[in-house]
């Protein structure tokens, strides 16, 4: 798997798990503190986390033909 194809799995991964948790904390903030804040750290840290971690079980069963 070239490396173009790598990047825009982790692109797409990560963008998609940082929306995500940006809305989820953010309703989470709005329920249950009565204040509509987002939690960007917790959710760039999850956005990298999983972008790393599910690029790389992605391309391993690429490379073990699964």
């Amino acid at each position: 798997m070239d490396t173009k194809k790598i990047l825009t799995f982790f692109a797409g991964i990560f963008t998609v798990t940082f929306v995500v948790s940006v809305i989820v904390t953010f309703f989470y903030s709005w329920i249950a503190h009565g204040t509509a804040m987002a939690e960007w750290g917790t959710s760039l840290r999850l956005a990298v986390i999983l972008g790393i971690v599910m690029t790389w079980v992605h391309v391993r069963d690429i490379k073990t033909g699964k």
